[in-house]
């Protein structure tokens, strides 16, 4: 649960003649994850690929290739493909679908060349002249381009070389005539003027007129796209055909590749070949009788260890599993495989959480998996999580909508997807919860709505009533007091294996202490004059709520002592780093965690005021209730009213109309703002102030040699 699953280092040795169904069966297995053989041990070398190997990885580029040039995409069917079908309509599918691609392309070129002459013909059409009164002059220049008539009109009239100039302009462009023949661009030289090249008059499609030239032109590319409307329904019907046969010659095609290219992994010498991998200790049996009942006796299975948490992720000081044979020398064992040189690499994590806690694998593995030596916190953050947002949000409305939204996307064909879908199906059903508790639906209570509920109300979100918002001011500090020393003493257990008990405990526990003798003493009667009313004494919010008015003098000096202890410990231990984090470890963490009664009030103002705006409100006693009567209907006789609901508006059409807009997309503002809001702070919480304590990350994932490659305990 905390820990990840239990794993074995073994090997498996075997001759050379038996090394296929070996593979073959730890394939099958999916079992096995493998340590690559890094070429360090006596006699050894890095094994070949099988026969075949080559021609099967060059067909699963060319199938994976056609799959791109088709979009291919999805789980390959359950059809089987043999390797006569492989050989022979491979290479049909492959010239079919290479020419279809090949007369797309040109297609596809031949309209961009189109398009490109639409374009460079644009100017033409817009002077209006004709094409062959553009060129083939002796005696006057012309030049089309863009440009501003008027400052090219300035500059030709003071050009010495230019006698004569006629501009034709167009709504973009325009045409120079200049007499005699010169170069214009370079009589235009320093005045704004793009010119554009004149077509060459056998392009022009035995035409003068540019409207005409490019009315062809369009024709053309309309005829190009109906062509390529029939190369891309032909490219349906060729996908349809084919594509669960190349879908499933991929599938085929991998996992001959897998088996074939397993032995470079391997350690292997003239006769024999040796591979080592980690496999759950729990399923080691399982891979014993597998390779005993493919090939008897012929392969060696060895247990060589069951790795243990170290603080480093090693199995250096992983329990060795006990055999009858003697140790060899230094020299056999590198010979026998150099199980030391490997012994230095961590096992793959496999997170071993309860089903209801697997999803929020998703959050933690967003900072990074667990190293195999760490404590998993993933049961933490969903015991934490879900009841934070729920606590902040708190409505049945916006539960059941986070719900809602959560199935969506636990319906959606990818693993990350569905993690986050059934954590917004927990952060759903807490906030529902809390919502009945706070008696809000809408930001509306239930009471209002004659639904008097057991418990709905016996909480208040503070937004009227102060004492309720410096309750859960406390209540927030508290929490973060408990969340911060669960995070040291995780730290404390993370350490204790590789720094020793006396040095995590300095490391970890000194700040529990310090922590917790800080807020025992604020939260006592000692200098009480000097700290907030609502903390201490009679006018303590605690007091109110559950009788509590602080700690006695005795107690709150009791808690300084702690306190300054705490912080000698992790002085002495971490030196002048421990000296500057007194602050940051101390106080601000914990008072990071108001940003939930934050998150809760401002989130609670934001639906209180939406619904202000549709409905209305008046006073009562000090406190503001709805107007929830039936639209146009007057405030009770009476009372004070505070504002005057949209609903209740003249004309009524018109007033129900805005007041359902603004209802409706108010919620929805204060819904997703919800998601960013309470959302984000927690796991900000989580992964900052909490996982600081005690986490890094950084674990292998368990990658099983085998086609499956999702593992079901990951």
């Amino acid at each position: 649960m905390f820990r990840p699953e239990q794993m074995s280092r073994v090997s498996i040795t075997g001759t050379q003649a038996n090394m296929e169904p070996v593979i073959e069966a730890m394939h099958d297995l999916n079992l096995v994850h493998l340590i690559e053989y890094d070429g360090s041990w006596t006699g050894f070398e890095n094994g070949n690929s099988l026969k075949g190997a080559d021609r099967v990885a060059q067909m699963l580029v060319t199938v994976r290739a056609l799959e791109n040039t088709l979009g291919l995409e999805g789980e390959a069917p359950t059809i089987s493909v043999d390797d006569a079908e492989l050989d022979d309509r491979l290479e049909e599918v492959r010239q079919r679908i290479n020419s279809l691609d090949d007369r797309r392309t040109e297609l596809r070129e031949e309209r961009r060349r189109i398009r490109e002459h639409i374009d460079d013909a644009k100017p033409f059409v817009d002077v209006g002249i004709d094409l062959d009164l553009l060129s083939g002059y002796d005696s006057v220049s012309v030049a089309v381009g863009n440009g501003d008539p008027d400052a090219i009109r300035e500059t030709l009239e003071s050009a010495s070389e230019i006698e004569a100039y006629e501009i034709f302009p167009g709504d973009r462009y325009l045409a120079v005539v200049a007499y005699p023949a010169v170069s214009i661009g370079d009589a235009l030289v320093g005045t704004p003027f793009t010119q554009v090249e004149v077509p060459d008059p056998t392009d022009l499609e035995d035409t003068n007129q540019p409207e005409v030239y490019v009315e062809r032109l369009r024709e053309r590319a309309a005829g190009i796209d109906s062509e390529l409307e029939t190369v891309e329904a032909e490219f349906d019907d060729v996908r349809d055909e084919v594509g669960d046969f190349l879908l499933a010659a991929e599938r085929k095609l991998t996992i001959k590749a897998q088996k074939l290219q397993a032995p470079l992994g391997f350690a292997t010498s003239d006769h024999t070949f040796l591979v080592e991998g980690w496999i759950p200790t729990s399923r080691y049996q399982e891979l014993v009788t597998t390779l005993e009942e493919t090939v008897g006796d012929h392969v060696a299975i060895e247990e060589l260890e069951r790795a243990s948490y170290d603080s480093n992720g090693h199995a250096v000081e992983s329990e060795p599993v006990e055999t009858d044979e003697e140790p060899a020398d230094e020299s056999a064992v590198a010979a026998d495989g150099g199980h030391e040189a490997e012994a230095q690499r961590a096992p793959p994590v496999i997170q071993d959480n309860p089903g209801p806690a697997k999803p929020f694998e998703a959050l933690v593995n967003a900072i990074n998996r667990p190293k195999y030596s760490e404590i998993d916190p993933t049961l933490i953050v969903f015991l934490t999580f879900p009841i934070a947002f729920g606590f902040m949000i708190g409505d049945i409305g916006y539960g059941l909508l986070y719900m809602a939204m959560g199935y969506a996307l636990w319906q959606v064909d990818n693993d990350v997807v569905n993690a986050l879908g059934s954590v917004a199906v927990w952060a759903g059903v807490f906030t529902v919860i809390f919502g009945y508790l706070y008696d809000d639906l809408f930001g509306v209570h239930l009471h209002d709505l004659g639904l008097a509920l057991p418990l709905a109300g016996v909480l208040d979100k503070g937004i009227q009533a102060t004492e309720w918002a410096l309750l859960w001011v406390v209540v927030s500090i508290l929490f973060g007091i408990a969340h911060l020393s669960l995070g040291f003493v995780l730290g404390f257990l993370n350490d204790r294996a590789h720094h020793g008990t006396v040095d995590a405990a300095l490391e970890n526990l000194s700040w529990v202490l310090g922590l917790n003798g800080f807020f025992i003493w604020l939260f006592s009667m000692h200098t009480m004059d000097v700290k907030p009313d609502f903390l201490v004494g009679d006018g303590a919010v605690l007091a109110e709520f559950v009788g509590f008015a602080g700690f006695s003098q005795e107690i709150g000096l009791l808690g300084l002592v702690i306190m300054f202890a705490g912080i000698a410990g992790a002085v002495y231990a971490e030196r002048v780093i421990g000296l500057v984090e007194i602050p940051t470890k101390i106080l601000a963490h914990a008072l990071s965690y108001l940003r939930i009664v934050a998150v809760l009030i401002a989130k609670g103002g934001m639906a209180f005021t939406v619904n202000l705006l549709t409905f209305g409100a008046y006073e009562v006693d000090g406190y503001t209730h709805f107007h929830l009567a039936l639209p146009g209907t007057e405030m009770p006789a009476g009372v004070e009213p505070q504002f005057f609901g949209l609903i209740h508006l003249d004309p009524l059409p018109l007033g129900i109309l805005l007041a359902v807009v603004i209802f409706v997309l108010g919620h929805i503002l204060v819904l997703l703002l919800g998601i960013t809001a309470a959302g984000i702070q927690m796991i900000r919480l989580e992964y900052v102030e909490f996982f600081e304590k005690f986490y890094e990350g950084g674990g292998d994932p368990y990658e099983p040699f085998g086609y499956r490659t999702a593992y079901k305990g990951r």
